[in-house]
């Protein structure tokens, strides 16, 4: 049931479109320290070519990805039909965090709408492209994206985020750098 491909094709573009919800799946190298699976909304998500993929990354509790990214690279990106046709597809592949300071930053961030708590884009270099039946995956129907990480986001002037970006995003549940760049200590 499970197929791989090279890279997507305009019928997998046109599913990842009309999805409402993605995961991402990271892992810090060895056997040590936690696997990082995380769920994303709030239409963030962008196809660049049939080959590469961004997401938009908003402020939050944690940043493994990033600390993950900056450590090995790796990275999945997963799309699950909860509505229609059944489908999983997972993207397997390198990533890096493109920040407001990187030179690729300016290209990349007029592919999104700007939102309250960006911090950095993810972007995936596809290595593969996996397709699976979901079967087994429950129907659900979509309400609305929520909007309070948004509002939280809006409440804090950008000294106010970038100290908690240095509080609560610089390094990872495990003690991994982020690489995320906070202004300098305000106190």
């Amino acid at each position: 049931m499970a197929a791989f491909l090279s890279a997507l094709t305009p019928v997998l573009r046109v599913f990842i479109a009309a999805q409402k919800m993605f995961f991402t799946a990271s892992a810090p190298r060895g056997e040590e320290g936690r696997i990082n699976l995380s769920p994303k909304g709030i239409d963030t998500f962008r196809v660049l070519s049939d080959h590469e993929v961004a997401y938009l990354d908003l402020t939050g509790s944690g940043n493994e990805t990033a600390a993950h990214l900056r450590e090995n690279g790796r990275l999945t990106i997963m799309f699950c039909a909860f509505a229609d046709k059944p489908l999983i597809l997972r993207l397997y592949g390198r990533g890096e965090s493109v920040q407001p300071r990187h030179d690729r930053w300016n290209s990349l961030i007029t592919d999104f709408k700007p939102r309250a708590g960006m911090r950095q884009i993810i972007v995936l270099s596809i290595d593969s492209v996996q397709t699976s039946c979901g079967f087994g995956v429950p129907l659900y129907e979509f309400k609305a994206h929520r909007d309070q990480l948004i509002e939280w986001a809006a409440k804090k002037d950008e000294i106010a985020l970038h100290e908690y970006w240095r509080k609560k995003n610089r390094v990872s549940i495990d003690g991994l750098e982020t690489g995320l760049t906070a202004l300098p200590s305000v106190s």
